[in-house]
């Protein structure tokens, strides 16, 4: 098919993804009477929002004492000081309101007995700047996320907003002046490719976490947003940051909320020790997520691990009241026997870290923004979400932090958007003539390419590598064995093909389009964390080690700072960190620790 044959539909506005940030940027577009599209690989409440499990955050101050700038000091700590202050004040003043707000579309938080917004504990979150915990992270049991993609579907709903399901975007159109006028899809059922020519575009694609090998992540989450972005030319930031959770079900990967932990539960080895309290005196079990991840690994790396081959540790709720398992876990309890054969009332869950969230993104600005290294708006462009880095997680995100961006950055880029529509009366710029080129070359190879190598056995050797090169722990020589291997595996993606031509259905050609955009983000991850000589939040070297001079092994003078990977060439650049807050003073540097 030439370009010109390609259909061309017209919106004021075109979202990619209908997870928790796209639904909350479509609501603010289609209330306002902006024509917009939805595209969604999957139904807007199969995104992978709905795992979300144990809360969003939010300073109410329901069950005890909190205030916003205590929330803002947790998240730049939990960050390790990589995040920029003035969007991290911006996201937790705009948590009460947001929270309100969603309750106000029908979201179903679990009450207090006053019948205010129940909360619970959850790691890092702490009152008075560091101090003791807090109840922060506002609950719908452990089905938050599931609760909040509903209550937002059904509010986009009864604003006609215009959903295109089970469609792909390939590739972004940008014309000469680097604006970006829309996106180009492909309608997953019939194989049709469409362009859909907006005034703004608005990535709420989500995260990449089948990078790796072991994931709690979906298998639709193939960091479509980051590869579309490197493919048009804009860089991606801090990309050596990636959480690994805590607790996966050992052998599943499958996620078991903090909020556990949150109720009570606790982390024990194979000699039924309480093993936090040596890495977290205060904190404990509530210590932030690379740091309870590390001690697991440590713990199991010593021989104190679990089951018959010493892998995993196990996470205790036992002592609890089998009632309030059944009213506040009821979900965790059913994977815990559906994953696990356990059933967590009467016996602890193996658990493991497992690779759960990207922080790192497509530059943006609080105002949901796409930002060039210097600054400067790239026009058209906005992102929201997992696939953003607003930097307010910097090198580790705080749990429950991540419904909170969804819903403030979704916000935040849909008023964007409306306001420079709106303001400045934009009509749809001509698109340019080869503007599908190189998305059509990349279809057609799929279709020409003999000999070629295969999507899945190519796709399982970029997660291994990965997962053995660049996990919870991160070594020097593997790193650098990494980026060899993982420029190798680039080789053979570049000329996959599908097997079976007679008989194609199209998910051998989306999986073939996915792989196009996981070695993107792989090559981004792997080439970003060989290149940072320091260790930093969820980014740990051994050659960087805790010492006197360099406190967990962080070195401010020369590593604080982002990292930007720029596709031509592999190349990285770096930009300072934003340490100036909107309105309050500087929260400085110092040693983390919980």
């Amino acid at each position: 098919m030439s370009t010109l044959k390609i259909p061309v539909r017209k919106f004021d506005a075109v979202i990619v993804g209908a997870g928790g940030a796209g639904l909350r940027a479509a609501i603010q577009l289609s209330e306002s009477g902006l024509k917009t599209a939805v595209l969604s690989k999957v139904f807007p409440t199969r995104s992978h929002t709905v795992a979300a499990q144990g809360g969003v955050s939010a300073s109410l101050g329901n069950s005890e004492e909190d205030h916003w700038h205590w929330h803002m000091y947790d998240t730049v700590k939990g960050s390790d000081w990589l995040g920029d202050q003035d969007a991290i004040e911006y996201m937790c003043r705009k948590a009460p309101e947001v929270v309100v707000e969603l309750e106000h579309f029908g979201m179903p938080f679990d009450r207090t007995d006053e019948g205010k917004i129940y909360q619970r504990p959850f790691g890092g979150h702490m009152s008075n700047f560091g101090e003791k915990p807090v109840r922060r992270a506002c609950a719908a049991a452990d089905r938050t996320g599931h609760a909040m993609l509903h209550a937002l579907y059904q509010r986009n709903v009864r604003a006609n907003t215009q959903f295109f399901v089970e469609w792909m975007a390939l590739d972004l159109i940008r014309d000469e002046t680097g604006q970006v006028l829309g996106v180009i899809a492909l309608e997953m059922e019939t194989g049709e490719v469409v362009a859909f020519h907006a005034k703004a575009t608005i990535f709420a694609t989500g995260g990449a976490g089948r990078i790796f090998y072991s994931s709690t992540n979906a298998f639709i989450n193939t960091g479509d947003g980051l590869g579309m972005a490197a493919r048009a030319g804009i860089a991606l930031e801090d990309m050596e940051f990636w959480q690994f959770h805590p607790t996966g079900v050992a052998g599943a990967g499958v996620l078991i909320t903090e909020g556990v932990r949150g109720e009570g539960g606790i982390l024990r080895n194979s000699d039924n020790e309480r093993f936090m309290e040596r890495y977290a005196p205060n904190a404990k079990d509530l210590a932030s997520r690379d740091i309870v991840s590390r001690a697991m690994v440590t713990e199991i790396n010593e021989g104190r691990g679990c089951g018959p081959n010493k892998d995993y540790v196990l996470l205790d709720i036992t002592h609890l009241d089998p009632a309030t398992i059944m009213k506040r876990l009821p979900g965790i309890r059913e994977i815990s026997i559906q994953f696990a054969g356990i059933d967590p009332i009467k016996a602890p869950i193996p658990v493991v870290p497992t690779c759960h969230y990207q922080m790192g993104g497509i530059p943006t600005n609080y105002r949901g923004e796409v930002v060039n290294q210097d600054g400067s708006v790239v026009k058209g462009f906005y992102a929201a979400g997992e696939v953003a880095c607003a930097s307010v997680h910097g090198a580790n995100r705080l749990g429950t932090n991540s419904l909170l961006d969804l819903l403030v950055f979704g916000k935040s880029s849909g008023d964007s958007v409306v306001e420079a529509i709106k303001q400045n009366n934009v009509a749809h710029k001509d698109l340019p003539e080869n503007f599908a080129d190189l998305t059509m070359a990349r279809l057609n190879r799929l279709e020409t390419q003999t000999d070629g190598s295969s999507v899945n056995e190519t796709r399982l050797e970029l997660q291994r590598t990965m997962q053995k090169h660049c996990g919870v722990f991160r070594f020097k020589d593997m790193m650098v064995d990494g980026v060899a291997k993982i420029l190798e595996v680039e080789k053979l993606v570049a000329k996959t093909e599908i097997k079976d031509k007679s008989k194609v259905w199209n998910t051998a050609r989306v999986e073939a389009l996915e792989l196009d955009n996981l070695i993107e983000v792989a090559k981004a991850t792997m080439i970003s964390a060989e290149a940072r000589k320091e260790s930093r939040g969820a980014h740990v070297r051994d050659d960087a080690p805790d010492s006197e001079a360099f406190p967990n092994g962080r070195n401010d003078a020369e590593w604080h700072k982002h990292s930007l990977w720029h596709r031509e060439g592999n190349k990285l650049s770096y930009k300072p960190v934003n340490m100036t807050p909107l309105s309050v003073e500087t929260i400085a540097l110092k040693t983390r620790s919980y």
